[in-house]
């Protein structure tokens, strides 16, 4: 076979309709072979190439009689001396960095590692044995697709409400998606999926990783599975396991399909990426790419002894985002996602991880100077998880201009004052108004807080009130997994009951925490599922079941039909009103234009809030009043905006409160909107101001103000 030298950049398997140009970089090989299969179950390479090229620090070469559907994989040569950081394995089949499409995936075998494993030695000896029947297989692509007239939504950030999705869970227990479709990336836009996300109401779909993993060895000697996806080890091929046709051409063809069927409904789609750490784990995990590769290149590795890694992710190994050819494969990879797959934007597993340059985590790190000048990636959604598991990573705030970050102060506010802890209602009326503490001082505005309450790591929202404690038994760890942080919400008997006044205080509970989350300033996210009052059964980590424990439920109770559509009129609640997707910070400011502010802070007697009653660790009641007059902003056609006036009642104790409407204009009367503690009926009375209205424990009330005249 004819081998020309091709060149060095792009880095991949790039065909360009006469040939295919491999290029991998590598700083400390000797040497680089391209291995060519001809089919998917081969045990051996059909054909060994040394790339013969070497231009800075990329091997490369070009094959004229190669096309697309090509399998190969690499061995790259170099010294094997663990005790300095490398860990080069010729004898190893190593996955492309770049690699479009995996074609096959890895079986787990002894000869997967690079070591002899059982041997006294551990990782310092090395391992003769070929692993290519085992090793997974990378394939080249023809990247051709007919996007039509596919165009991103763009939904502004104060207009988005964000939906976190498994690919597969979502669909595998829909009874109107065709069987052969459930669980897969075609099953997500099946008409019966689409329909409940649009009259929910979502504007951008969040899915949990899709880049291609692995199961960790672990998982399946349990007979188990990283259902989550947290484990990746392609950064640019979409994950097999979600393709209804078989074959790594199906995944990528679907997985545009599937971008471009939400485009049309005009939803967005964001990705969950896992850029600070990969599947190869800490020293004794196995030689599957990057590893053998280049090690002291792609990972932090010990200052004093580099056979050990850096582990700020908990996962064994953590990228060096030092490197600049590592920056260039994430960088790389995230305008692939854009250009080639049009995603609208990411959420960034353990975001502080990245900004590590050298111990401590610095904002201004490399790694988000590139990204605010890369004209691609700059324009998209970025959304960070803003902690890692390292010494001072809990950063949330932190971010730069641009990011926006799951707030989990916000998780822990709401959670606190809905459980009935005193004392919380200056931290509620702060994460209620934007969480300005937060995001305003480097300039940011209030959509820089993606609102939460909970998401697919920990209890979801039926679970969360509903249990005590975590049941993780199915994971097979005797229940010591998983963080142990929800004693005492007093919703009655734990876990599943048919006692009425249980079931009716717990829906209670998931009607105020998913009506705060809505109405809050900043972004809300909603946990795929809560929607519908899904359950785990008590498990809050359920990362290694795919089963019905995480799978959504589509067949509902009664109960669980009313919850949705409360839901749904929750979410058209706040893209309806403008008071409640503002741009700018409620900071109780009055508008030159009227003299009335944006924002009034209510106590339980119906007066303003006093100093000492912010700070009151028996109070647990407060009342904010939006006004829709008050709005400082303009519509998207340069005109003020102007909406309704809102006031929200919101008691987190047990006991009642009898609340005297207020008098806010003259003629003012109130209509009762919503109640968790009784849904009103179609047809309410509007109650005039100083009216006193009893507001149940445990509930949130919204009036809608109407003036006389009106």
């Amino acid at each position: 076979m004819r081998v020309f030298p091709g060149r060095p950049y792009p880095l991949g398997a790039t065909f360009d309709g006469l040939g295919v140009n491999f290029a991998i970089f590598s700083s400390n090989a000797h040497s680089v072979e391209l291995c060519l299969f001809d089919k998917e179950t081969a045990t051996r390479e059909s054909r060994r190439i040394e790339l013969p090229e070497y231009t800075d620090q990329v091997w490369h070469g070009y094959l004229p009689d190669v096309g697309p559907g090509q399998l190969y994989g690499y061995r790259v040569y170099g010294p094997y001396e663990p005790e300095r950081g490398l860990r080069f394995n010729p004898n190893k089949l190593l996955v492309d960095p770049y690699a479009k499409a995996i074609a096959r995936p890895m079986k787990w075998h002894d000869a997967m590692f690079g070591y002899r494993r059982g041997s006294r030695a551990e990782d310092i000896s090395l391992d003769p044995r070929n692993n290519a029947a085992y090793a997974p297989l990378c394939a080249v692509i023809d990247q051709a697709f007919t996007w039509g007239d596919d165009r991103p939504p763009r939904t502004p950030w104060h207009k988005t409400v964000i939906y976190e999705a498994h690919v597969k869970g979502m669909t595998m227990q829909h009874p109107d998606v065709p069987e052969e479709l459930r669980g897969t990336y075609a099953g997500l836009v099946t008409r019966p999926v689409l329909r409940h996300l649009k009259s929910l109401g979502v504007t951008a779909v969040e899915l949990l990783p899709i880049h291609h993993r692995i199961n960790e060895q672990f998982l399946e000697d349990m007979g188990l599975t990283n259902y989550w996806g947290y484990n990746t080890l392609s950064y640019f091929a979409p994950d097999l396991r979600f393709a209804s046709q078989s074959g790594w051409a199906a995944a990528i063809r679907e997985f545009k399909m599937m971008v471009r069927a939400l485009h049309s409904e005009g939803i967005e789609v964001i990705l969950d990426v896992v850029y600070n750490h990969t599947a190869e784990g800490n020293h004794l995990g196995p030689t599957l790419s990057f590893r053998g590769i280049d090690n002291p290149a792609y990972y932090r590795l010990s200052d004093t002894e580099p056979r050990y890694y850096k582990d700020f992710t908990g996962c064994g190994n953590t990228l060096n985002m030092q490197h600049p050819r590592v920056l260039q494969l994430i960088m790389d990879s995230l305008r692939y996602w854009i250009q080639e797959m049009h995603v609208d934007g990411f959420r960034f597993d353990l975001a502080s991880s990245l900004a590590r340059e050298l111990h401590e985590v610095d904002k201004l790190g490399a790694f988000f100077d590139i990204i605010h000048q890369d004209p691609v990636i700059s324009q998209t959604k970025l959304i960070a998880e803003p902690w890692d598991l390292g010494v001072g990573g809990y950063q949330v705030g932190n971010f730069p201009v641009l990011w926006t970050e799951w707030n989990g102060k916000y998780r822990d506010s709401m959670r606190s004052f809905w459980k009935g802890d005193g004392g919380r209602v200056s931290d509620l009326a702060t994460r209620f108004a934007g969480s300005s503490d937060l995001y305003q001082e480097d300039g940011r505005l209030p959509h820089a807080s993606i609102n939460f309450i909970t998401c697919h790591d920990g209890f979801t929202m039926s679970d969360l009130v509903s249990y005590n404690m975590k049941h993780n038994e199915a994971n097979q760890e005797d229940n010591r997994d998983g963080d142990n942080h929800n004693l005492s919400w007093n919703c009655g008997v734990e876990g599943e009951t048919d006692d009425p006044e249980t079931l009716m205080l717990r829906a209670r509970q998931m009607r105020n925490m998913m009506a705060t989350l809505l109405l809050s300033m900043g972004v809300p996210m909603i946990s795929g599922g809560d929607e519908m009052a899904r359950t785990q059964w008590g498990n809050n980590n359920a990362y290694c079941q795919d089963n019905e424990i995480s799978w959504t439920r589509w067949t509902l109770t009664p109960e669980e039909e009313s919850f949705l559509e409360f839901t749904r009129r929750m979410v058209r609640l706040r893209l309806n009103q403008p008071v409640l997707h503002r741009r700018k910070f409620l900071l109780g400011r009055e508008c030159q234009r009227n003299g009335y502010r944006d924002i009034y802070w209510f106590s339980a007697s119906g007066h303003l809030m006093s100093d000492r009653q912010w700070f009151d660790p028996y109070n647990h009641f407060l009342g904010a009043l939006l006004d829709g007059d008050a709005i400082h902003e303009m519509d998207e056609a340069g005109c003020p905006l102007q909406g309704d006036t809102l006031l929200i009642l919101m008691n987190g104790g047990a006991d009642a409160v009898s609340f005297s409407l207020p008098h806010h204009r003259d003629g003012v009367q109130w209509r009762l909107i919503e109640n968790t503690a009784d849904p009103p009926p179609d047809a309410v009375p509007q109650l005039p101001a100083g009216e006193i209205f009893v507001v149940s424990g445990r509930s949130l009330c919204i009036f809608q103000m109407r003036v006389a005249s009106e």
